[in-house]
This record gives structure tokens, sequence and C-alpha cells, in this order.
């Protein structure tokens, strides 16, 4: 029997070899996904839809695609870049598909609504099943869901925690797309009256 021979970085029934590796941000620990030559998934430790490692995983941190990722988060996260250029490869339904690649087309500090980004998917009327693509997003950061916010520019849920969703959009200097977009973080639950006379709590230290 004749054997085709192996594809670069595919397993030995012709399949995307899946690679991975840990990366250390500051916001964090992530991991790092590739299939085949591209990037397929980039997560927070623990975050929501979080990837499990597979069973004939490879732990690969010095595979090309995904030196060349986390060379690129670095230069993200020290100010000197503002696009990535790996190459891509994430799985998932032709509309999650088209939502995330609107996603990627929001530039750096600039953040537009759901609303929007439905519209800009070519389903305006499915601004729902937009915000639910947005969650399953497998490419944090890169394809930057941190950037699409609530109508009236309020944060609304991220998967990776709205904490890490105020860092990303300070470290860009996000702005909104529009009159009424400019970018608040949730509003946090009143507590109880303090009692008349009590002073004031001291401010919060800078760190």
């Amino acid at each position: 029997m004749k054997h085709e021979p192996k594809r670069p970085g595919a397993n030995e029934r012709g399949q995307p070899e899946v690679r991975w590796c840990g990366y250390r941000s500051p916001l964090g620990p992530m991991r790092l996904v590739a299939r085949g030559d591209a990037l397929a998934g980039l997560y927070f430790d623990g975050q929501k839809y979080d990837v499990e490692i597979g069973e004939g995983w490879s732990e690969s941190p010095r595979d090309p695609v995904l030196r060349e990722a986390m060379r690129e988060l670095d230069e993200y996260f020290a100010g000197r870049r503002v696009r990535f250029e790996v190459k891509l490869a994430p799985q998932g339904t032709g509309f999650q598909r088209a939502v995330w690649r609107a996603i990627a087309a929001v530039p750096a500090g600039r953040t537009i609504s759901y609303a929007e980004l439905a519209r800009r998917a070519g389903s305006p009327s499915a601004v729902r099943a937009a915000g639910a693509a947005t969650g399953r997003n497998p490419l944090s950061i890169i394809v930057p869901c941190h950037r699409i916010v609530g109508s009236s520019g309020s944060l609304t849920g991220y998967a990776g925690g709205l904490r890490r969703k105020v860092a990303l959009l300070a470290l860009e200097g996000g702005e909104g797309s529009g009159p009424g977009m400019e970018v608040r973080a949730p509003a946090r639950r009143s507590r109880s009256p303090k009692p008349s006379g009590a002073a004031d709590p001291a401010p919060p230290r800078s760190r």
C-alpha cells in the first residue's frame, strides 16, 4: 500500500496537529493553541469557555507559530504593537467566524456596540447572537472582543473577566466609536449607608 507523505503540521491521519504552550501575560496566565500552521486559540486560565488540553496535544513552547504569537503578545503588552500578524485559524460556525472577522477589524483605541457589530457582520437583527458569538471568541486579545461594549458605552460581559477588559482598554487608550460611546465601567452595587459621623474611607493606594 502506498503511503501519502505526512504534511507539515499534520498528524499520521493527515489532520492538523495540535500544539499548545503557556504564556505569562501581565493580566495572568494564558494558554496558546496552534493547529497546523496557524494559531487557533488564546485563552486566559479559567476564563469562560476555556479550552481543555486534549489527548494527543503536544506541549511545544518552541513551535514557530506559538513563538511568533508570544513575541507579538510581548510587543502588544509593551505598547509596541497594535495589530497582530500571526496566521489565525479559529474554529466556529460561519456566523461566528463572520462576527470574529468584524471584531478583528475594530482598531485599537476604538470600541463599537454589539448592535454595530451585528451590522458589520452582515446580520443587523442578530444582536443577541452576535453577543453570544463574541463570548465564544477563541482568540482573546488578538481578536479583540474587549473592544465590544454596550449601546451606552458601558462595559458588559467579558469571558476573561471585566477587570481584564478594563485593563486592556486602558492599555490601548480606548475611546468610543462615536457620540455617546464613552467607555464606562459597570456600576457597583450600592452599599448600606454609613452611620452618621463616620469618616470617609481612605482612597486606595496606587500600585
